[in-house]
């Protein structure tokens, strides 16, 4: 791959970890306001943007352990980076929402 794909790649992931995000944070929103129906499906939303980009990012590992050698672009870098913030804030989300039903 060149780096031209590499990059397009990174800005894959960096889109669809970035509206995972945007819907993680309406997810917390939605819980704060006692709406958990909606928190639920934000986070169930959220995570198919998350399998979407750990489907860009496997190919990109597929690719390397077969030999390919894969230029190297800050887009992608800044897509992984990307990628696994929001999947900490998965994981904190989910505990806030929890909070949150527990003291509605």
């Amino acid at each position: 791959m060149n780096r031209e794909e590499i990059t397009l790649l990174g800005f894959e992931i960096v889109a669809f970890a970035g509206d995972a995000r945007s819907k993680l944070l309406e997810a917390l929103t939605a819980a704060q306001q006692g709406d958990f129906d909606r928190a639920e499906q934000l986070v169930a939303a959220a995570n198919e943007c998350i399998v979407e980009a750990h489907h860009t990012q496997t190919a990109l590992l597929q690719k390397e352990a077969a030999g390919d050698d894969l230029a190297f672009s800050v887009t992608l870098m800044h897509g992984q980076d990307h990628l696994m913030t929001t999947l900490l804030l998965k994981d904190m989300m989910s505990h806030m929402i929890e909070l949150y039903k527990r003291g509605s």
